[in-house]
């Protein structure tokens, strides 16, 4: 891993640098491979990249993976219809591994995993062999003991008494030699570490599992305070600990310094019957447009309008760091999703989009319907502040960090006018559409 020294090196110019002594030439980077959660996609590491990028780390050794089926099975041994069995994703991810290591040239790679992608993690390096390839594993929030251990759903990847977990935690250690591994988790504040299993469709059961269900055996294991169930991987808080993990080092910045000009592009895929998928869309019209940030009204012609090929691509669209931006995005069988964001301060390729699901009885009962999403975090009241048009919703459960959506519904009477989300600094602005044209508007928060 490099040092200090090693990094300040690195900046230097090539002639600089060819004249120092062999020992002390700089090492590239160690590349790092981003491993999403149950039913997410690559888009939630867009942060923790800026924040690798921002010190120092080459855009060209960060590679964020897309699993193609994302949601987990009932039960990991019978096939069900676009989910994945824990072999899928031992499949996917070994191929992935093997990608970034050839076109890097390196011998060795950092993992990276939110919750689910843990389990894949810990099943390549400890049970498939794949330590030698792996320099470093960092689990967040990986509900290493399962989410639950009781002898309900058997078959579920994430009981802890179930074959897939039985078989990964049958050792007096949970690591193996040669890869350093560390976990990251919630100090009470993780909704799939409790032992009540209300979270979980069972209030009043025991899970067998609580605060300390995501630690391993022979790791180094953080507790990163109230942080909640995706913040332990999304958060600054848990960027500084992976920095410092895989680079030896403190990071330099936790903030996202700017790009004079943004490239955005990314991937559209869908939830076909229900279930949340990253095979891309084809078909699809996206348009993109510039809002004022202040009113979510459109800034001029759209500066991006395209329709998706068979693998669901879209991009790029090229903006300024400082333009709050509308994506209109028309999906075969969805609604019209209109999704309001908030600036992008550097460029990413892995803006991905997934149409809302369709409109029910209750939405298009109201004249209009505005959501507030947080895919990197859940709303915990009284932990965050949390808005909606002006009030604090009724939607979001109080306590234990739950919900990363808030819904409010409302009369014909007020389509059209600007409706604001807050997440403490965080502010988007959304305008409330038509639910009689089969259209949704989605503050999505990127912080």
């Amino acid at each position: 891993m490099p040092t200090r020294r090693q990094i300040l090196v690195t900046g230097t110019t090539l002639a600089a640098a060819a004249i120092l002594p062999a020992r002390a030439q700089p090492r590239p980077a160690t590349p790092i491979l981003f491993v999403h959660g149950n039913g997410d996609h690559a888009a939630l590491w867009m942060t923790t990249l800026w924040r690798f990028e921002a010190n120092g780390w080459p855009s060209d050794r960060l590679h964020a993976l897309n699993f193609t089926d994302p949601l987990s099975r009932n039960d990991d041994a019978v096939a069900q219809a676009g989910r994945s069995g824990t072999a899928d994703q031992l499949r996917e991810l070994t191929a992935a591994v093997d990608a970034l290591l050839a076109r890097t040239g390196a011998t060795r790679l950092a993992l990276v995993a939110s919750s689910r992608g843990g389990n894949a993690v810990r099943n390549f390096v400890v049970e498939a062999g794949g330590a030698p390839k792996v320099s470093h594993a960092v689990l967040c929030g990986t509900p290493n003991r399962g989410v639950f251990a009781w002898d309900a759903n058997p078959g579920s990847e994430f009981n802890g008494r179930g074959p897939f977990l039985t078989m990964l935690n049958r050792r007096d250690s949970d690591v193996v030699e040669g890869t350093a591994f560390l976990t990251l988790r919630s100090d009470g504040n993780d909704k799939f570490a409790q032992a009540d299993g209300r979270f979980v469709g069972r209030p009043g059961v025991a899970t067998g599992i609580d605060a300390e269900g995501p630690t391993l055996r022979g790791a180094t294991n953080i507790a990163l305070g109230q942080l909640d169930h995706r913040e332990v991987a999304f958060h600054p808080r848990a960027f500084r600990e992976i920095h410092r993990f895989i680079a030896g080092t403190e990071p330099q910045t936790l903030a996202v310094p700017a790009e004079a000009e943004v490239r955005l592009s990314g991937l559209v895929t869908g939830n076909p019957g229900g279930v949340p998928t990253n095979r891309g869309v084809e078909g699809a019209k996206l348009t993109v447009f510039r809002v004022d940030s202040a009113t979510g009204e459109r800034r001029g012609e759209a500066i991006l309008d395209v329709t998706t090929a068979a693998d669901g691509r879209w991009g790029p669209a090229i903006v300024r760091p400082t333009d709050a931006l509308e994506f209109v995005l028309a999906a075969p069988g969805a609604p019209v999703t209109h999704i309001y964001r908030s600036p992008f301060p550097r460029s990413s390729a892995v803006v991905h989009l997934r149409p809302a699901r369709p409109l029910t009885d209750a939405d298009r009962a109201a004249g209009a319907v505005v959501q507030m999403t947080r895919p990197r975090g859940y709303f915990g009241i009284p932990r965050d502040v949390v808005l909606l048009d002006g009030r604090e919703p009724g939607d979001v459960t109080k306590g234990v960090a739950t919900d990363a959506a808030t819904t409010l519904r409302l009369p014909a009477s007020e389509i059209g006018r600007p409706v604001a989300g807050l997440f403490n600094e965080e502010r988007v602005v959304a305008r409330a559409w038509s639910t009689a044209e089969n259209r949704i508007a989605i503050a999505e928060l990127t912080w």
